[in-house]
């Protein structure tokens, strides 16, 4: 049982920067990983970036982005406060979504294995 809940969406415009919250309400087994995944009418979930926290995770797969956020989106985390952050920057109308936060035992790039959501918070980006 963890609730999941996102903030910081907004409208912003293209070139400008938001910065996602996501607040869990407790972090258990099924919490080591954390991700960003975001959604747009007619298209398939996919994911933005993951942090695990797995002890055996390799330092290499601790952190991962979608290619599409690659080098303008940052993941972090505050732990001890049960938050998950998204600092996006230069942001296009391509990035105009729902973002959601999730949770899971382990990280994956398919959203179906993810057990934990929150309800989103929506990313409009207008030019």
């Amino acid at each position: 049982q963890v609730d999941l809940v996102e903030s910081g969406g907004g409208r912003v415009q293209a070139g400008g920067s938001l910065r996602l919250t996501c607040t869990s309400s407790e972090y258990t087994a099924n919490s080591d990983c954390m991700a960003w995944f975001r959604q747009s009418p007619g298209k398939e979930r996919e994911l933005v970036a993951w942090i695990d926290n797995d002890v055996g995770t390799l330092d290499s797969n601790r952190i991962r982005y979608g290619k599409s956020v690659k080098g303008r989106f940052t993941v972090s985390q505050d732990r001890a406060k049960t938050t998950l952050y998204l600092q996006m920057n230069n942001l296009k109308p391509e990035d105009s979504d729902i973002y959601y936060c999730a949770a899971n035992s382990a990280c994956y790039f398919d959203p179906k294995f993810y057990v934990a959501w929150g309800p989103g918070t929506q990313v409009t980006v207008y030019s």
